[in-house]
């Protein structure tokens, strides 16, 4: 149950270069076991974590191949655009600062990859992070789980819909990266784990060659 009584909106933020079966299917799995009423991907300007170009697509390429992801589901789920329109390197709390201050009814949830938790308290603003959002973390095949200190006191069993906490969610059990998908598509491969609309679209246009 929602303490707060806001709309209750998962954040899952990323380069999406390419998006993959696994970015929608965590947001399935975040959409049902957090009774969520939409999921948002959010994609970089410019990740603080990978300051190095990663090649692919330029921003309109990414939004292009993203809105193909979601184009097929009738799921809940949207792209918000807004690290994007406001350019530079994207750190989660100015994002959180400005959606708080657009739709100060909607309780937020960033999801996560239990890979990104080790680096978590290096987060820019992590006590604020917690002030505006709770976080909910979701295993990785291959990844072992490593829970910062700071945050044992803030686990709980169900997300309430309140800022500061922090849930499991289950695994996808698909073993993909972007990175990967990116490396062979170079190579003149086709991966599995591409939506099927993204991979239209690549061949398309041409990315990644």
């Amino acid at each position: 149950m929602n303490l707060d009584g806001g709309k209750r909106v998962g954040l899952l933020g990323g380069a999406f270069n390419p998006p993959h079966l696994g970015h929608l299917k965590l947001a399935e799995l975040a959409l049902h076991h957090l009774e969520l009423a939409e999921v948002r991907f959010v994609p970089t300007a410019r990740s603080p974590h990978k300051l190095n170009p990663e090649g692919g697509p330029a921003e309109d390429g990414r939004l292009r191949l993203l809105d193909a992801a979601l184009a097929a589901t009738e799921l809940p789920f949207k792209v918000d655009s807004i690290e994007l329109e406001r350019g530079g390197v994207s750190y989660t709390v100015d994002t959180l600062e400005s959606l708080h201050g657009r739709e100060p009814e909607c309780a937020w949830i960033l999801l996560i990859g239990c890979d990104q938790l080790p680096g978590l308290p290096q987060w820019r603003r992590m006590d604020r992070i917690l002030e505006l959002a709770s976080l909910a973390v979701a295993p990785r095949p291959g990844f072992e789980t490593e829970m910062p200190a700071i945050f044992e006191s803030r686990r709980r069993d169900g997300w309430s819909g309140a800022p500061g906490e922090l849930v499991w969610l289950p695994g996808t059990e698909l073993p993909l990266s972007s990175s990967h998908l990116r490396s062979e598509l170079a190579q003149g491969h086709q991966p599995e784990g591409l939506p099927i609309q993204v991979e239209a679209a690549i061949r398309r246009e041409n990315y990644y060659r």
